[in-house]
């Protein structure tokens, strides 16, 4: 919970938490924290090495569409050294195993026939491997995959591209239907190179409108938690941290997973709390304001991921 004994003395950096404590996972998001999507933040790239120096079990924890290898590779091309991480997991990557396993009571009870909701510009997400039958009438569906917002998935294996207004036509109806939906992403939105983008959580927000069900598969939900800390070889949550720009996704995930939580102000909350410049200090009075107001409490505050 946000302790007034740690926010009082504002953190330097990780070695601050490093050297109090000994986390032996450390469960990081990539954007707003490691990266812009367009290159590492400053200082980025050596903290993580510290890190990993330390012993530290580092593991990548992402909302994201993909799969986890596209979330490593994306890393290696931004100068990200593979072999300082344990491993990734995204929301993603979590769908693909639930819906490959079935080892899950819902999931085992899903049909194989599916209306797929993905990208075209971003790229479309293959199915491959997973036994599904894209169709792309209703009433033939028994489940809905939301892995994108532009595009519904066609039984050729092509997609045809969607205004949000038609895909929400069909959400109404796959709603009626009483179609239980997957949410591969759950953001809302994200920030690329100062253009938003509409993301899978905002269709799965009006689908639960709707009076639809819909199984939410990253952050702020425990699974994914679950998940990157058994890829880290740990089961006591107490031994685990997560670290994350996103009060919403990151830190309320680290909240219901039992664990402690670094929040780093200058991401995608940043100009909320006023900050104009990387690495400037958040007043606490701000930040404690915008952790009330999502109900989401970190255990340390950062201004960026640094040493």
């Amino acid at each position: 919970m946000l302790s007034s004994a740690h926010l009082s003395q504002p953190m330097n950096g990780l070695k601050d938490i490093v050297e109090t404590r000994n986390f032996k996972a450390w469960l990081l998001d990539q954007y707003g924290v490691l990266h812009d999507g367009k290159q590492p933040y400053p200082g980025a790239i050596s903290t993580l090495q510290n890190l990993a120096t330390v012993g530290a079990k580092i593991v990548i924890i992402s909302n994201s569409s993909r799969r986890a290898s596209t979330t490593m590779e994306k890393l290696k091309g931004l100068g990200f050294d593979p072999s300082f991480f344990s491993g990734a997991i995204t929301s993603g990557e979590l769908t693909h195993q639930s819906l490959q396993r079935r080892d899950d009571p819902w999931f085992a009870a899903l049909g194989r026939r599916c209306i797929h909701i993905t990208w075209k510009d971003r790229g479309a997400i293959s199915l491959d491997g997973l036994d599904l039958n894209v169709v792309e009438n209703v009433e033939e569906a028994e489940f809905v995959l939301a892995h994108g917002t532009e595009a519904i998935g066609l039984s050729s294996g092509g997609v045809s591209p969607m205004p949000l207004e038609e895909l929400e036509k069909i959400l109404e109806k796959s709603a009626a239907k009483g179609l239980p939906m997957i949410v591969a992403n759950p953001d809302y939105v994200t920030v690329e190179a100062n253009v938003f983008h509409i993301m899978p959580g905002t269709l799965a927000a009006k689908y639960e409108e709707l009076g639809g069900e819909v199984k939410w598969m990253g952050k702020p939900h425990k699974m994914i938690y679950e998940s990157a800390m058994a890829i880290a070889g740990v089961a006591n949550p107490e031994e685990a941290i997560a670290v994350g720009d996103s009060l919403h996704h990151d830190i309320k995930g680290a909240n219901v997973a039992g664990i402690e939580s670094v929040f780093i102000t200058g991401g995608i909350h940043g100009s909320e709390l006023g900050l104009t410049s990387f690495d400037e200090t958040a007043s606490l009075d701000s930040v404690k304001t915008l952790a009330a107001k999502h109900n989401a409490f970190p255990s340390y505050v950062l201004s960026a991921f640094k040493w």
